[in-house]
């Protein structure tokens, strides 16, 4: 073939397989050479699934060929971030003294992923804990952009992002508790959708140490992988109650919506380059037919940093009197130190004020169909620093690059990164869109509409 079996979609490997072009053997084969290829210099996939990935491929190849596939993703491959048990294959959550779990059940996304038919190639690097917006830790090491591989790819969805843009799998499969697949996503030029709280039901997990903060969903280079794997794991079940009163998963015509561009939060610094590339998105969302216009964030920004910081410090906490795990990172040992000397009613207060965020941004929506914001504050920074020192020339805290995105989990909204015009040195830049709770297929709705109208903004890293 002209184009590498790696360069495909899952939805143009799923035509193939259907004509018996190629096989989903051959699919694997094509992704596990790449993975040999390129991952030594980017250190995205740290455990692999084995003989288990390649008896998947073949038993799928015989359904192929008998014409009885599992669904429309049977055969395709894909990766899954490490905090994400996979039975068979270890689940180490960036943490020595988890290293040794090895999980004996899918997490449920992942189980209803291989019941369709799906093929787990392996699991993708995270910072310890999943608590951080870079990808490092003692046990595994840093994981690089494939744009440059002197920059990270963010975090916490790291090494899912970088196997995606680097042809490790047309999808892989992240979590996100402050942003950690929207920022990664926008740091790679990929599509990252973070569902609404509930709407892929969780059960078999990890300890939620962000609560129900934390969504799993799908990263993919094409928005229509993004609703082929939605159409797979975006369903209720009654071990996760938080998902049964979720209305059907469906990707709505699209429609002319009003949009509230926010191009700053209060007086955080923004990359200008950022500011630049989401500006264009914001006028190409106008060419499209939506109205948009431009304001202040409907809420109070910092607000938010103070209820993330407290619930993150008390989960950390939590986790290491229940389940007697330390975490090795000192800044992550100083934030469990602050959560455990922490009071009641702190926390109280913080749980307080992320119901009162959640009725702020209740009545936002009942005038706005969508928010547009950037995704990230900074470009990528070099990959073994946790975090930018400075943004626009001025000094800014380790979250000051991720001041975008926690609101969205607080109050358990949607979101989607979309890429946008690239930097001057070729960076990958992403925007948001957020929209109401269950609105994550309108949210799929218009990035493929941006998919459409701007392939410019697309394109594979140099590696």
């Amino acid at each position: 073939m002209a184009i590498p079996l790696w360069r495909l979609s899952a939805t143009e490997l799923v035509g193939l397989f259907r004509r018996r072009v190629i096989t989903p053997a051959d699919a694997l084969d094509a992704v596990l050479a790449r993975l040999e290829a390129v991952n030594p210099r980017l250190n995205a996939v740290i455990a692999l699934a084995g003989d288990s990935a390649r008896a998947a491929a073949a038993a799928s190849s015989a359904r192929w060929v008998k014409g009885a596939p599992l669904s429309a993703l049977d055969g395709v491959p894909f990766t899954v971030k490490d905090n994400i048990p996979v039975a068979g294959t270890p689940t180490a959550w960036g943490s020595a003294a988890y290293r040794a779990i090895a999980p004996t059940e899918d997490e449920l996304p992942i189980a209803r992923l291989r019941a369709a038919g799906a093929v787990v190639v392996g699991k993708t690097n995270v910072p310890e804990f999943t608590s951080q917006g870079y990808t490092d830790n003692a046990v595994f090491g840093v994981t690089r952009n494939p744009w440059n591989t002197d920059l990270t790819p963010g975090g916490s969805s790291g090494g899912a992002v970088a196997c995606v843009a680097a042809g490790i799998g047309p999808f892989a499969i992240g979590t996100d508790g402050g942003g950690s697949i929207r920022r990664p996503a926008s740091h790679a030029g990929l599509f990252g959708l973070k569902p609404s709280r509930g709407r892929v039901a969780r059960c078999n997990g990890l300890p939620q140490i962000l609560l129900d903060y934390e969504v799993i969903g799908p990263i993919a280079r094409s928005v229509a992988d993004l609703a082929a794997v939605m159409e797979v794991i975006a369903a209720p079940d009654p071990r996760d109650p938080l998902s049964t009163g979720m209305p059907a998963f469906a990707v709505p015509a699209p429609r002319p919506c009003r949009v509230l561009y926010v191009p700053r939060f209060g007086a955080h610094p923004v990359d200008p380059e950022i500011a630049a590339s989401t500006d264009a998105v914001a006028a190409a969302l106008t060419a499209a037919g939506h109205t948009v216009e431009t304001g202040p964030a409907p809420f109070d920004v910092d607000l938010v940093a103070r209820i993330q910081g407290t619930v993150s410090q008390a989960g950390l906490a939590w986790l290491g009197q229940d389940f007697g795990i330390t975490p090795a990172s000192p800044s992550l040992r100083q934030m469990a130190e602050s959560g455990a000397a922490m009071n009641a009613a702190i926390l109280f207060a913080a749980l307080d004020a992320a119901a009162g965020l959640r009725r702020t941004l209740s009545e936002f929506f009942s005038h706005y169909d969508l928010l547009l914001t950037p995704a990230a504050a900074a470009l990528p920074w070099p990959a073994a620093e946790t975090h930018p020192t400075k943004i626009a020339g001025q000094d800014v805290g380790p979250r000051g690059h991720a001041v975008f995105t926690a609101f969205a989990n607080i109050t358990g909204l949607p979101g989607i990164t979309l890429p946008g015009p690239r930097s001057a040195s070729g960076l990958p830049i992403g925007t948001q869109l957020i929209g109401p709770i269950g609105a994550d297929g309108l949210l799929l709705t218009i990035a493929a509409q941006m998919e459409a109208a701007h392939p410019e903004f697309l394109g594979w890293p140099p590696i």
